[in-house]
């Protein structure tokens, strides 16, 4: 008989293990079976505010495969609006639930991939049930929203809370759909994945195209009107909404691992080993944003959760129950993303990031320019580094800038995957042409002036 691999999970991490696991096990030696709660397979997350935006104009150009082609190309059984309420261990078996159907299904397994991602983080007061309130996590959250918007009464007002990357983008994404749109954030500024002095440059973008920031404020709960979200009550006064966004960041997806007795780690996510083995769980596997994995640089357990990481990690996952040999090797937090047309990057460690895992450094940020200063289009850039002292090794980076700035950071990225100092930065051979960067491109300049930062506190 063949053996049965389980995939709890049809987005990125679960389906890119089921294909490397066909890819190598034939169809006769082993059947898959995918469950997925909802209506779509491998799809990009990432872009669901440029499709709520108009700027990707349909909703099934974000679908990488369909449905059809897994069933009918890779003969794995994709079973959607299935969700799986439970894992039985002992057994070898998953339950799970019809959501259009209705009714139970049991099915045993030999070897399961727990893949079911993150899951957005709610405060008390959006669980009331009001109409209007929305989560942005997966395609059907999407389309759930854009329904709302193009339903009518037609919203004009709308509070997006938190302003993390989801925030942000679904702030322009509704500025763009001609909405007066407030974003609340608890913390200083936001974008708080990149440091304070940095995000102010991002807050200053968004207020530039119409978007009111109100930070220092936290949401205490909802007025509604007919069932519907009429504003949002904080500890400084209510802000009038006809629709809400929720962009408060995500958990590991991990309520039915913990009830199985799969082992989680600090950071809330699944424990997995090089090659995505659940420890001490013969037999499941477990891949992308309900992981924890090793952050290189701080050498501690994170929770990063990035459709980059997501597919590669299920990769490995498919190739080691396919019969193969890989491993996955930790992140450095690695991203990139845009405000309007103010581009965002940063990698490594964050100045607290570096405080909380005990390194002495220093911190320095140049101003430059995308391109030579002489030539049309040229933009300011600001590039931040932060280096360990004395060594100079590098432990993160951060970018604001215009046109050509984010992609810089994959430069950045690299020499901080590969251990690299600042002094060793310094001769780097970046290509130069004025279309394209100054003499001395921004990573240079920078990757300098941090080195003559250490000299100064060596002295």
């Amino acid at each position: 008989m063949a053996e049965r691999l389980i995939v709890i999970g049809g987005d990125a991490a679960g389906m890119s293990a089921a294909s490397q696991a066909r890819r190598r096990r034939g169809r006769d030696d082993l059947e898959i079976v995918a469950f997925e709660r909802g209506h779509f397979t491998s799809y990009s997350a990432c872009g669901i505010p440029y499709w709520i935006g108009g700027l990707v104009p349909e909703r099934d150009q974000l679908v990488a495969r369909a449905p059809e082609t897994f069933r009918d190309e890779y003969d794995i059984d994709v079973r959607l609006q299935h969700e799986v309420t439970a894992i039985d261990l002992d057994r070898r078996e998953v339950v799970a639930r019809d959501l259009a159907g209705g009714g139970e299904v049991r099915a045993g397994f030999d070897t399961l991939v727990y893949a079911v991602g993150a899951t957005p983080r709610l405060p008390d007061w959006a669980r009331s049930g009001v109409a209007g309130v929305f989560g942005v996590q997966t395609l059907d959250d999407g389309a759930a929203l854009r329904d709302w918007l193009e339903a009518e009464p037609r919203p004009r007002r709308a509070v997006v809370v938190g302003g993390g990357y989801i925030g942000v983008e679904m702030a322009e994404a509704l500025v763009q759909r001609g909405l007066d749109v407030t974003l609340v954030e608890r913390g200083e500024q936001p974008m708080s994945t990149v440091d304070d002095d940095m995000a102010v440059l991002v807050a200053a973008a968004m207020r530039g195209v119409g978007i009111e920031i109100r930070t220092g404020v936290e949401v205490t709960g909802l007025t509604e009107q007919d069932g519907r979200v009429s504003a949002v009550v904080t500890d400084d006064g209510s802000l009038p909404a006809d629709v809400v966004v929720l962009g408060l960041g995500v958990r590991p997806n991990t309520a039915l691992a913990e009830a199985a007795g799969l082992p989680l780690g600090p950071s809330g996510g699944v424990q997995v080993d090089r090659r995505m083995r659940v420890l001490g769980v013969p037999g499941v596997w477990a891949a992308g944003d309900c992981v924890e994995t090793l952050h290189r640089v701080s050498g501690l357990p994170v929770h990063v959760p990035l459709g980059t990481h997501a597919n590669k990690q299920g990769r490995v996952a498919g190739i080691n129950i396919g019969g193969g040999y890989a491993t996955f090797p930790g992140v450095i937090g690695t991203a990139v993303t845009k405000v309007c047309e103010l581009e965002v990057g940063r990698t490594g460690l964050r100045e607290r990031d570096a405080h909380a895992a005990g390194f002495e450094f220093v911190s320095v940020v140049i101003e430059s320019t995308n391109r030579a200063g002489y030539y049309p289009g040229a933009r300011p850039m600001t590039v931040k580094l932060i280096a360990e002292r004395p060594s100079g090794r590098l432990l993160g980076a951060q970018i604001v800038g215009w046109s050509e700035a984010a992609k810089r950071i994959d430069a950045l990225a690299v020499a901080l995957w590969n251990g690299m100092t600042v002094d060793d930065m310094t001769a780097l051979d970046l290509g130069y042409a004025p279309p394209y960067a100054p003499v001395w491109d921004p990573v240079l300049v920078a990757a300098r002036t941090a080195v003559d930062a250490l000299a100064t506190h060596s002295r």
